[in-house]
C-alpha cells in the first residue's frame, strides 16, 4: 500500500453480517472492515459468540485463553473463517450462549444479563487493545467501538496497561443508550469515581449509561452521516446527550455510511429474478412482475408499486404511510411491506392486506432474499422516517433504479436529491406530517405519468456512488488524526456535568 503506513484496527461490534444482523449496524460491521482491509489496513473484528455461532466456534482455527480476572469470567478468543477481514469471536457460554437474539429472548424481552454481557465484550476489547493483550504479536493502533454494547470499551481502555490504542466510538443510533441500574457497578467493575454525573462519571439520570461512557471517554466520536452529527447536538434528537455532544463538537465527525456493492448491485445480484443495469431498465419490469406473482398482487402496471423494508416503528414513520394508504390504493397503487415491529402496525398492515389482497402484501418474517427482490421489483421505496442516523435502503434503492421517498433527516437528507433539482434522484419532503407525505406522493404520481422524466430520475439514481472506499478512507484519516490527538473531553469542560432531559432513550435494544 503506497502512502501512509497501514494501520492495525480492532473493530468491536455486537453484530456483523451475515453471521449476526438485526439492522444496519450488522451490514456496516462487515462492509467497513472489508473496505479498510482492501485499502491495506490490518483489521480484526471482535464479536460475541452467540448461540447460533456455536458451530463456527467449534471450527475455529486459533484459540487464545482469557483467564478469569476480577469480576470477569474465563473465556476464549476464537478466530473463525471469514472473507475480507480477520473475525474473532468472544466465546463465553455463560454470557452469550442464550436463546433468542443478541439482545433479547425469543419473545423480544431483553436478556437480564445484558449489562454484564456487553460490559464483558467492552472489557475484552479494551484488554486486547492494550499492553494486556493476549495477542503478543499484534498491537492495535485504534480501538473502534460501535454503539452502546461496546460503549464501556473506551473507558476500560484508560485503566489498562500501556501501550494503549487510541479509541474511536461510532454512534449508529443515539436513541439506544444501554442504560442500566446503578447497582450493576460491582458486576461491571466500575470505580467509584465513575459513579457520578460530572467529570469522568457514567451516570445519566441515576443509571449507568454505556452510551455516556463512550461519549465521555472515547478520543474521537463519529456518527453515520453529516446531518445526523448536527442533529444529535440539538435537544430534539439529542436524547439527553446533546449538551455533552456540543461540548465535544470538535471531536464529533459525521461520515456517511456506504453500501456493500458486492452484495447490493442489480447487475450481479444472485437473489433477484432478472439482473439489470442502468442501460437495460426494461429488465427491471421483469422483477416487478416476479414480485407481484410471489406476493399475490395483481399483475398491473397502471400505477406505481411501492415498497417498504423496515422496522415497523414510530421512528420509521409507519403511521404516515398508513394514513396515506387508503388514498394510495384509490389511485391504483400497490404496496409491498417486509418488516416487523410494533404489534399495532403489524396488525394494521395485515388488515389492509386482507381487505385489499390484490394491492397490499405484508411479510413480517424477515427474508434477505425478499428484501433484494423488493428493492429490484418496486418502483418507489418509502422511508418517511422521523429521524434516520444514516439509513441504507435509500442507497440500495437508488442503486436498483427504485426511487426513494424520504423525509429530509439524517443520512436521508445527505444521500437523496429531490426530483425538482436538475440532479434529482428521488423525492424529499421536510415536514413530519401525513399531509406532507401526501403532497410528495402526489408528485410521485405526476412524474410516474411522464416516462421520460421517470427514466431520467432512475438513471441519475443508479449513477450515484455509495460504495465504501471513500468512507473507509475518511475513517482511516480519522484513525491517523486520532493517534496524534488528546481527548477533547476533560473534567474542566464547561459542559462536563450537563445532563440533558432524556427523550425516550431506549436502554437495551437496537
Amino acid at each position: 500500500m503506497s502512502g501512509p503506513a497501514a494501520l492495525k484496527v480492532l473493530f468491536v461490534t455486537p453484530e456483523c453480517a451475515p453471521w449476526v444482523k438485526t439492522g444496519g449496524l450488522g451490514d456496516v460491521s462487515a462492509a467497513l472492515p472489508a473496505a479498510l482491509s482492501e485499502q491495506g489496513h490490518d483489521v480484526r473484528v471482535l464479536m460475541p459468540a452467540y448461540r447460533p455461532l456455536a458451530q463456527l466456534v467449534l471450527e475455529g482455527s486459533q484459540r487464545l485463553a482469557l483467564p478469569a480476572e476480577d469480576v470477569w469470567p474465563a473465556a476464549e478468543l476464537v478466530r473463525v473463517a471469514s472473507v475480507g477481514f480477520s473475525l474473532w469471536l468472544l466465546d463465553c457460554p455463560s454470557l452469550f450462549d442464550l436463546p433468542g437474539g443478541p439482545y433479547g429472548d425469543e419473545k423480544g424481552v431483553d436478556h437480564a444479563s445484558n449489562a454484564e454481557r456487553f460490559g464483558f465484550l467492552s472489557h475484552v476489547a479494551a484488554r486486547t487493545a492494550s499492553g494486556a493483550s493476549p495477542w503478543k504479536d499484534w498491537r492495535a493502533d485504534v480501538l473502534h467501538a460501535n454503539d452502546w454494547p461496546t460503549g464501556l470499551a473506551a473507558a476500560y481502555l484508560k485503566r489498562m496497561p500501556a501501550p494503549q490504542a487510541r479509541s474511536m466510538f461510532t454512534i449508529h443510533n443515539l436513541a439506544f443508550q444501554g442504560n442500566f441500574p446503578a447497582d450493576r457497578q460491582a458486576a461491571l467493575g466500575l470505580p467509584d469515581e465513575w459513579m457520578q454525573v460530572e467529570g469522568e462519571g457514567l451516570l445519566h439520570w441515576g443509571q449507568i449509561s454505556m452510551m455516556k461512557a463512550a461519549l465521555r471517554h472515547a478520543d474521537v466520536i463519529t456518527t453515520v452521516s453529516p446531518t445526523y452529527a448536527r442533529e444529535i447536538q440539538e435537544e430534539a434528537l439529542g436524547f439527553g446527550m446533546d449538551g455533552m455532544l456540543r461540548a465535544r463538537s470538535k471531536d464529533l465527525h459525521g461520515i456517511l455510511n456506504g453500501i456493500d456493492t458486492r452484495v447490493w448491485n442489480p447487475v450481479s445480484d444472485p437473489l433477484i429474478p432478472v439482473r439489470y443495469g442502468a442501460g437495460c431498465l426494461d429488465d427491471k419490469a421483469a422483477n416487478r412482475e416476479a414480485l407481484q406473482v410471489e406476493l399475490g398482487l395483481s399483475a398491473t402496471h397502471a400505477a406505481p408499486l411501492f415498497g417498504v423494508v423496515s422496522r415497523l416503528t414510530d421512528q420509521k414513520g409507519i403511521d404516515l404511510i398508513l394514513a396515506n394508504l387508503p388514498w394510495l390504493l384509490k389511485q391504483g397503487a400497490q404496496l409491498a411491506v417486509l418488516g416487523s415491529g410494533e404489534a399495532r402496525y403489524e396488525q394494521q398492515l395485515r388488515d389492509a392486506a386482507q381487505a385489499y389482497p390484490a394491492q397490499v402484501a405484508v411479510r413480517t418474517d424477515f427474508n434477505e432474499r425478499l428484501a433484494h427482490v423488493i428493492e429490484a421489483g418496486v418502483d418507489v421505496f418509502l422511508m418517511p422516517s422521523r429521524f434516520e442516523p444514516c439509513g441504507l435502503n435509500q442507497m440500495y434503492s437508488q442503486a436498483y433504479g427504485t426511487l426513494p421517498v424520504v423525509r429530509a433527516t439524517g443520512g436521508l437528507a445527505d444521500s437523496v436529491k429531490d426530483a425538482s433539482a436538475p440532479d434529482g434522484t428521488g423525492f424529499v419532503f421536510q415536514e413530519d406530517s401525513a399531509d406532507a407525505l401526501r403532497e410528495t406522493l402526489m408528485r410521485v404520481l405526476r412524474v410516474w405519468r411522464d416516462p421520460a422524466a421517470w427514466r431520467g430520475l432512475q438513471q441519475r439514481a443508479m449513477a450515484q456512488s455509495f460504495g465504501w472506499p471513500q468512507s473507509a478512507q475518511r475513517y482511516a484519516a480519522l484513525y491517523r488524526q486520532t493517534n496524534g490527538q488528546t481527548n477533547g473531553q476533560t473534567k474542566g469542560d464547561s459542559h462536563a456535568g450537563f445532563q440533558g432531559k432524556p427523550r425516550a432513550a431506549r436502554s437495551g435494544r437496537r
